[in-house]
């Protein structure tokens, strides 16, 4: 067996190993999948390779199968560099497709006289198309450097650019040295032979990448070469077992002639070996652990473990200490902490194993160094130079990994930090994960902790607080209470005082009108109307008053008699037409032919019925129409006042019978008003056992009125004498009950 062969087995089973390896690791990753074309693709150039010089009968097929195999491995070379470590973008795939066509044209011009025209021993006549493939292979190596460079600058770690360096490096190099010996020389030198380390480079590029394998967790194929590793040992075992039994053992203690012997033997080997197959297995997996996964732990059980000491603690001291506890014994770190930031009225602090205490310049130092950082968890030995100041600071304080415990994106409750494996190895890609995962529950239950730790901070000085708000409440409380009464006092006695001259002004004003002093002009008549008007609100308004008054002590009285509600309305309509009139409106009433005597307080039913006229006068824009309406149904009677005014805003409308609440565009078309009369038309209607009517929209007009019963307030000898007795409303509640 000559030393080419060798090499060609050797480069081939490695690569061969290789690329199914990573292909079984992970099939549906195309990247993975790619670098599997890639290792097939290498194997078969090296195969024609040797062929091509040691074959005696179709060489110049193998020879042109060489070239062949050249471009495949060229072109699945960048398929696979398109697609590690990170996707590529719209500028690789132009690339890539670029390549594609070029090398499919390319490959029928291989088999073509004029590229290779004949072999002979040593030496190769090519043609004139020969050149094209140098400038082929020469472009080839131009786009690994274009596509390397665009991959590398991709990189969002520094985990994926040291993969992307060691393996890209290890493409170019590869590419170099293959293209020196595989078309330079032979083509300026005129001698093949240096064709022949081809498999050499081959064995160079794929050592590169075990190296990038094992060093820099390319592919992270580890599991598969360890279980490969213990299972190789198992069935090497077993095989020396097997042979020290059957043909040493047999060939010296038994006789060859006694083959019943011999079969018991047999028997008793295979019985043996079968019970040791699980106790060795167990033995080498363990042995294969202990070298390759020196701080292997079971990450399902680790979670279990750390799910259950957050849910059993709401301290924030016992949740962190026994959460970086299970962390620390799990990942075999030397330590890990959680530092607290200050978050409202959360104190700084450092809580975790191993007492671990960081200075406070290095804490505000390393918060602002770590705004420059793109990727959490930070891993200190994956850091990149740009990062050094970062990665000194961390090393001086012996944390390898450091995760942000997030509150919400941009606002960190502090940080998770460990520090380096008691074993010394390096953080693999599954603690990485299973650190990020850690960090993203603890931030969780560190919210609730800390709320919680506020709260009972909180409650420790809320009873105080209450009680001494209590008492501060109690005070204010007897003050306004005493100012509520000497209010209601001060209200009706004005109101008793303002009474009296404003019914001797209505009064002789009346008799004026009347033609008691003598005969008055039309402009005087006008001036005096007006005068009346005002005066009768005004009376409308200290009844008002007095009534509010009168609600909160209990002497609001109603006092029920027979009344004509036609008459009283067309009374009512009467005094106002000479105002609707002024403000060009339209005031009409729909009068019925006949209307029954009901029994009302005839007294605060006016000041409702003049109540919701009135306003819809001075309500109603110039040129609008309000429309009067008493209707009489068979067992009801309703009145409703409908304009088509500047209506109550709908979210407006829930307050608007609440005592000294008025819309705010109502106040805009009439600063003075006060707010009580509607009040005080609810409490009228309700305290009659009757219900107010109400719609509106905004900009549209409304409708105000009220509806009753109307067995309930004919009168009747039937009815029982308590029937007409005064009727004593009782005291407000403070809240609206607003019925439409």
């Amino acid at each position: 067996m000559n030393l080419d062969l060798i090499v060609l087995i050797l480069s081939s089973v490695a690569i061969a190993l290789v690329g199914l390896t990573v292909f079984i690791r992970n099939s549906g990753e195309s990247s993975n999948r790619r670098f599997a074309i890639l290792s097939l693709s290498m194997i078969t150039w090296i195969v024609f390779n040797y062929l091509s010089d040691y074959s005696t009968t179709h060489d110049l097929l193998f020879t042109r199968l060489v070239f062949v195999g050249g471009l495949l491995t060229a072109w699945t070379l960048l398929l696979f560099m398109h697609d590690f470590p990170n996707k590529s973008a719209l500028t690789n795939r132009k690339i890539l497709r670029v390549h594609s066509i070029i090398s499919a044209c390319m490959l029928p011009l291989l088999y073509s006289p004029y590229f290779i025209q004949s072999v002979g021993m040593e030496t190769i006549n090519t043609g004139a198309l020969y050149p094209l493939f140098i400038m082929y292979i020469l472009y080839s190596l131009v786009t690994y450097g274009v596509v390397a460079y665009w991959q590398f600058h991709k990189a969002n770690s520094s985990m994926l650019r040291r993969q992307t360096f060691v393996l890209f490096g290890s493409v170019v190099l590869y590419g170099l040295l293959t293209v020196v010996s595989n078309l330079l020389i032979p083509l300026f030198a005129d001698d093949w032979s240096s064709s022949r380390l081809g498999p050499v480079f081959s064995l160079i590029f794929v050592s590169a990448v075990a190296y990038a394998i094992i060093r820099h967790r390319l592919f992270d194929i580890r599991p598969i070469i360890a279980r490969a590793v213990a299972y190789a040992l198992l069935v090497a075992t077993l095989g020396i077992l097997l042979f020290a039994v059957l043909f040493v053992g047999i060939n010296n203690v038994l006789d060859e002639k006694l083959s019943a012997p011999a079969t018991a033997v047999y028997m008793f080997s295979s019985v043996v070996l079968a019970f040791c197959l699980q106790p060795l297995k167990r033995v080498f997996d363990r042995f294969t652990n202990r070298f390759f996964y020196r701080d292997a732990y079971d990450s399902q059980e680790l979670f279990n473990k750390f799910n259950q000491s957050l849910v059993g603690s709401v301290d924030v001291e016992e949740l962190l200490q026994g959460s970086t506890a299970i962390v620390a014994n799990s990942l075999k770190a030397d330590f890990c902490v959680v530092g607290l930031e200050q978050v409202n009225s959360t104190r700084i602090r450092t809580v975790g194993t191993g007492n671990r205490q960081f200075a406070k310049e290095d804490l505000i130092h390393g918060r602002h160094l770590l705004k420059d950082v793109k990727s959490f968890p930070v891993v200190t030995d994956y850091l990149t130079p740009e990062n050094h100041e970062l990665k000194t600071l961390l090393e001086k304080n012996n944390i390898a990994v450091l995760a942000p415990l997030f509150e919400h994106p941009g606002q960190e409750l502090g940080y998770l930090m460990l520090g380096a494996k008691r074993s010394g190895s390096p953080y693999t890609e599954q603690d990485i994960r299973v650190i990020t995962t850690l960090a993203n529950e603890l931030s969780i239950a560190m919210q609730n902790a800390l709320r919680f730790e506020q709260i009972e901070q909180f409650n420790a000085t809320l009873q105080e607080k209450i009680e001494e708000a209590t008492r501060k409440m109690r005070r204010t409380n007897d003050k306004l209470r005493k100012l509520d009464e000497t209010k209601d006092d001060f209200i009706s006695m004005a109101s008793h005082q303002l009474r009296t001259p404003l019914t001797s002004v209505k009064g002789y004003v009346s008799m004026v009108l009347d033609g008691d002093a003598g005969k008055i002009t039309d402009l005087q008549r006008k001036l005096l109307t007006q005068s009346f008007i005002s005066s009768q609100r005004m009376v409308y308004l200290i009844s008002d008053l007095l009534n509010v008054s009168r609600l909160r002590t209990g002497k609001f009285i109603i006092e029920p008699m027979p009344t004509n509600l036609s008459t009283m309305i067309s009374e009512e309509i009467d005094q106002l037409q000479e105002t609707a009139k002024g403000r060009n409106l339209t005031l009409t009433f729909n009068k019925p032919p006949a209307f029954p005597n009901l029994l009302l307080d005839e007294t605060k039913m006016r000041q409702v019925i003049m109540n919701f006229i009135d306003n819809a006068v001075y309500y109603t824009p110039s040129g609008g129409h309000i429309e009067v309406n008493l209707m009489e149904r068979p067992h009801a009677i309703e009145f409703t006042v409908v304009d088509d005014g500047i209506g109550v805003p709908r979210h407006e409308q829930l307050h608007l019978f609440s005592k000294f609440f008025r819309a705010h565009n109502a106040k805009r078309a009439r600063p003075d008003g006060t707010g009580l009369g509607l009040f005080m038309a609810k409490k009228v209607i309700i305290a009659q056992g009757g219900a107010i009517v109400f719609r509106s929209q905004e900009g549209k007009g409304s409708t105000f009125g009220f509806t009753f019963a109307k067995a309930k307030l004919l009168p009747s000898d039937a009815k029982p004498a308590s029937d007409n007795r005064p009727v004593v409303a009782t005291a407000p509640s403070t809240s609206s009950d607003h019925r439409p």
